[in-house]
């Protein structure tokens, strides 16, 4: 077995071993509304649940260049963002948000998207999506970095509304094969659902 200390690799040579590792990682397909009302919208797949009670969720915003991107700028100025779960249906217009644009820019209009109004929000939400969680910013947290300067930003946002395809939803549970959620590999590499097995967690 290879042992390899990270702080004899550079940066881009970690994360390769990060994203090459840690798979399938589930997207989050985030929305956020600029100051200027620009709806914004970028996939993220550094993305995990925190907590139920209250529900949150967790999605970190790698920096570029020690900059901010959007997602973690209009989130933090406004509060709040809207994650979606990305599926089959929609991760071609999903992958066209993730071109690098200008903030005046809507990768939502770009990618052909429809935005639709929140219920607790003011952020739009992505009406392609089958599930889609309008979140309240709970806290955000600068991470990371070696230079003194934060390497990410750390979104944690409480689930305010869930919206959820009536196809997918039965008496409270998700219907994953229905829902046919894509997760990300390393490179250009994207996986789905696949084969599932069931193993009986011990009392």
């Amino acid at each position: 077995m290879i042992a390899i200390d990270p702080k004899n690799q550079d940066v881009k040579e970690n994360y390769k071993l990060l994203i090459g590792s840690v798979i399938p990682r589930p997207i989050a397909f985030v929305s956020t509304l600029s100051e200027d009302g620009v709806l914004n919208a970028a996939p993220f797949s550094f993305f995990n649940i925190v907590t139920a009670d209250p529900p949150m969720i967790a999605v970190s915003v790698q920096r570029r260049n020690g900059e901010q991107k959007d997602t973690a700028r209009n989130a933090i100025s406004r509060g709040q963002f809207v994650a979606h779960i990305a599926d089959e249906h929609y991760i071609e217009a999903i992958n066209e948000t993730a071109a690098s644009l200008p903030p005046d820019v809507s990768e939502v209009q770009l990618a052909g998207l429809t935005a639709v109004a929140s219920t607790n929000i003011e952020v739009p939400g992505i009406a392609e999506a089958r599930i889609r969680m309008e979140c309240v910013l709970e806290q955000a947290l600068p991470l990371g970095g070696t230079d003194g300067s934060p390497s990410c930003d750390l979104l944690i946002g409480r689930v305010v509304q869930f919206h959820i395809d009536d196809a997918l939803y039965n008496n409270g549970r998700i219907d994953a094969n229905g829902l046919q959620p894509v997760s990300r590999l390393a490179g250009n590499d994207y996986a789905k659902l696949g084969q599932q097995f069931t193993v009986i967690r011990p009392s």
